[in-house]
């Protein structure tokens, strides 16, 4: 099950209070104040993990308790700090305050952590309070209550390169020739009910290039507005560096105009928001072992005329998906070196 929201409450560990107590012992004549002080609650941690790839744990269980500091206790003995809860998520997950809609952190890499509820401080014994003046005190401090709050997950994919088109255009299959992902494929539309992820890997080992695709649901028109799966999964293309656009070029889709197909979903990406739009695009005609050549020469041309690189394939037969696999090798590697350029730059400028 793949669940890429969820609600949660966490509630950090109260403070133990601290203790009233004084002390007549042995060789000791005159005693004293002897209370000491409660431990601190325990701290609510959130912590990016590679081994999750979803939210559903926090679906089915929605509410977290840091244990509270144990209570200060006679001749000076300090309360136990309450254990810490750890909360693992998938890297990509954004963190939001319920209460304000304030983004809290972006787990962008692996074992990123951050204290999301903190834990009460301990309240003072009555030993803290003795002075030359005031010798007998019997002032004590409760814990302070740990820090109790709602937020909203939200997990957005890592991948290099997204996927997207109509549905049932082959989206699936090319993955699975790519990769070693397995996803669910048949001839009926929205197969994919969820994204699938995949690696590839292109060249030797020398020179090997790397990347994460993601198969995004089917979209159609309306996508932005819900329609279909599309506005469920559309913010897991946010962070990719490339898209590649499948487009079914045979009979089979019932759809006569290849053209209106590619304006419909550049349409529901530029309308998502997100410069969706904006992302550098491959075009892909897929199914051309049984391509209607009207609709692949309608392609080719609006592609010469927009500018943008048009890969045939066939997915079934592997014709031009090696080709295809390259080029998107080639422009991913390009697009991470300007990304490290850039940060290079910003990095100058501000030291």
């Amino acid at each position: 099950m793949f669940i890429d929201e969820a609600t949660i409450r966490v509630k950090a560990g109260d403070g133990g209070n601290g203790c009233l107590a004084f002390r007549r012992e042995k060789f000791v004549p005159r005693g004293g104040p002897s209370g000491g002080d409660g431990g601190k609650g325990g701290d609510v941690i959130m912590e990016s993990s590679e081994r999750h790839n979803t939210l559903v744990h926090f679906r089915f269980n929605p509410e977290y308790k840091a244990e509270r500091g144990r209570h200060g206790e006679g001749s000076n003995k300090t309360g136990r700090e309450g254990a810490n809860v750890i909360l693992k998520v998938p890297v990509g997950t954004i963190v939001y305050d319920q209460e304000t809609g304030d983004k809290v952190w972006d787990f962008s890499h692996s074992d990123e952590r951050i204290v999301i509820a903190h834990g009460g401080r301990g309240g003072r014994g009555n030993a803290r309070f003795a002075t030359s003046t005031h010798q007998a005190p019997r002032e004590h401090e409760e814990g302070r209550p740990g820090e109790e709050r709602v937020f909203r997950l939200e997990l957005k994919l890592l991948a290099d390169v997204g996927l997207v088109g109509y549905p049932n255009v082959g989206k699936s299959t090319l993955i699975s020739r790519i990769s070693a992902a397995r996803p669910k494929i048949a001839d009926y539309p929205f197969t994919t009910l969820q994204p699938n992820l995949g690696v590839v890997a292109v060249g030797d080992q020398k020179d090997e290039i790397s990347f994460v695709v993601a198969d995004i649901p089917g979209l159609i028109e309306g996508a932005h507005e819900g329609a279909g799966l599309g506005m469920q999964f559309l913010r897991h293309i946010e962070r990719t560096r490339l898209l590649v656009h499948l487009l079914d070029v045979s009979d089979a889709s019932g759809r006569p105009d290849v053209v209106k197909d590619v304006e419909i979903i550049m349409g529901e990406l530029d309308s998502f928001g997100a410069h969706l739009a904006e992302k550098p695009m491959l075009m892909v005609a897929s199914k051309i072992d049984v391509a209607n050549k009207d609709k692949l020469a309608q392609l080719k041309q609006y592609c010469k005329k927009k500018k943008l690189p048009l890969f045939p394939i066939s997915a079934v037969t592997g014709e031009g998906i090696e080709k295809l696999k390259y080029a998107m090798a080639e422009k991913v590697d390009e697009l991470r070196r300007d990304t490290t350029q850039s940060s290079i730059a910003a990095q100058e400028s501000n030291s």
